[in-house]
């Protein structure tokens, strides 16, 4: 038997059920598509015909029709050669406009690296195309920033019950399946908004029996995932506290996601006392997923869920009504935009515990903290110069750490002076192999006595050079065991006569042994 979802799916945006204003919008969207020629996005629960909408809107204006899926291999080269081609260029088509409508399904499955390209492929493509497209999203707020400004945004709508039970009697009737009404109104009850869900649950019942009764409809609820935003309606306006908590169990998000969610929006409708309250019930939940995250205990997972749901719900102290427009939690784009400063930090941190022989973690949270108070703003100079030969940290590394401008003076001196002591500190670790190795070609003749006494001569060089540089070493190293003992900037005092024993032996263990 054929899959009834596509022998009944709509030809015209006519027939499209329960949606007529968002299908006017798609329509005044492709009439005036000449004169803006953006792209738009379709965007509603599973199953409403928002896919059935594009190919109905393509029926009636004589368009062909290019559609790419998620499934597919929606990497860029892909979306360039099938879509990208069907885009740009001009084709000559049965109908009289020549127009090709490219179709990209399932546009917020796309995750970064998955995909390999195909989100800056497509968003490069929407901007670029000469000809329409649309995209397909369940979930608006899961494409990304750049995505969603680059097209026209039409919601397509849950279809109500009522709108699915005339849908369902007119199948019943062209494929000759004798019903009972209460049946039928059961199925779409059952499957309240999803048209394509009621539709193949009456071809699974009308497969198995003759007539179709009410008995043979399944009370149980469909397994369902409840949109974050109907979500949010229910807990904020009208669920009571056992309400609230049920409605939970059917949204796809963990409680670290959906107290973010909750928080953000409660203050959009609540206020005085009963804000106050919520607040109070959130700060619990808040407690409780701390201690999941420090025990991994998920069993603490349920109370964060009472408080965030059902306490939020019972806080409510007046009626709450109209249409209230509701976002993602502000924490998510605060760290999108802070996210170059943790990789920066992150990039040091490596450096750091690469020298010291820490791990990154307490390079990060030890020894970064104090290196920064230690050297703010560049100051001392001694100080930051070693610091940065020390862990080879270019200008942004030590204008992170500092404080300071990344383009300054000061900072790109204190740089190429690190340099140029890693390159002198290599060359007096070497024992002065390199300079006798220069010596005796130049002076191939030179008597064995002579090579002896020019090698103690390079040898006291090295001496002589080794306490300035060492010294600064235990300046750096001092600082840090201070400053991590006492949690203050470090007093950089020197040891008197026991200095060039200490340096020696600072020398070779760095910062890992004050730690």
């Amino acid at each position: 038997m054929a899959d009834w979802t596509e022998t009944y799916r709509p030809e015209t945006l006519a027939e499209v059920r329960g949606n007529d204003k968002a299908c006017n919008q798609l329509r005044e969207w492709a009439d005036t598509w000449d004169s803006h020629q953006e792209a738009v996005v379709l965007h509603g629960s599973p199953g409403i015909g928002k896919t059935s909408a594009a190919h109905a809107l393509a029926a009636d204006l004589g368009w062909d029709t290019i559609e790419l899926n998620a499934s597919d291999q929606r990497t860029a080269s892909v979306v360039e050669r099938v879509a990208g081609e069907a885009a740009k260029s001009g084709t000559l088509t049965a109908g009289g406009s020549g127009r090709r409508l490219v179709v990209l399904d399932e546009a917020d499955n796309l995750h970064g690296n998955v995909d390999r390209g195909g989100s800056r492929a497509i968003t490069s493509l929407i901007k670029d195309a000469g000809q329409p497209v649309i995209l397909i999203a369940n979930d608006f707020y899961e494409m990304s920033r750049s995505l969603r400004d680059a097209c026209e945004e039409i919601e397509f709508r849950d279809v109500s019950a009522r709108s699915i039970l005339p849908v369902l009697r007119d199948i019943c009737r062209r494929e000759n399946v004798e019903f009972e009404a209460e049946a039928l109104e059961r199925l779409a009850e059952q499957n309240d908004g999803d048209l394509r869900g009621a539709v193949n649950d009456l071809q699974a019942i009308a497969e198995r029996t003759e007539t179709l009764t009410a008995e043979d409809v399944v009370t149980g609820e469909r397994d369902s995932k409840r949109g974050i935003f109907e979500f949010l309606d229910a807990l904020i306006k009208d669920e009571d506290a056992q309400g609230a908590l049920q409605a939970s169990y059917e949204v796809d998000e963990t409680p670290d996601d959906l107290i973010n969610w909750i928080e953000d929006n409660v203050p959009k409708d609540y206020e005085g006392q009963e804000l106050a309250d919520a607040f109070s019930f959130l700060s619990n939940a808040d407690r409780w997923l701390g201690r999941v995250r420090a025990s991994q205990e998920y069993k603490y997972w349920r109370y964060a869920g009472d408080n965030m749901t059902a306490g939020v719900a019972a806080s409510r102290r007046s009626a709450k009504g109209g249409w209230t427009r509701y976002g993602p939690p502000s924490y998510w784009s605060k760290l999108g935009r802070s996210r170059s400063t943790r990789d920066r930090q992150d990039g040091i941190a490596r450096k750091i515990a690469a020298g010291s022989g820490l791990s990154m973690g307490t390079a990060r949270r030890s020894v970064l903290p104090y290196l920064s108070a230690m050297t703010h703003h560049c100051k001392p100079r001694e100080l930051t110069v070693e610091m940065a030969a020390r862990y080879d940290l270019d200008e942004k590394d030590l204008s992170f750490i500092t404080g300071s401008g990344e383009s300054t003076n000061k900072v790109e001196s204190i740089v190429a002076d690190a340099q140029e002591q890693r390159e002198e500190d290599a060359v007096a670790h070497s024992g002065g192999a390199f300079e006798g190795v220069t010596r005796d070609a130049e002076n191939p003749g030179d008597e064995p006595d002579n090579d002896d006494t020019g090698g103690d001569d390079t040898e006291n060089e090295a001496v002589d050079e080794e306490p300035a540089t060492d010294g600064a070493e235990v300046e750096l190293a001092n600082g840090c065991e201070s400053a991590i003992e006492t949690g203050v900037h470090a007093d950089n005092e020197n040891n008197g006569g026991d200095e060039s024993e200490d340096a020696a032996e600072d020398s070779q263990s760095g910062l890992s042994d004050f730690y």
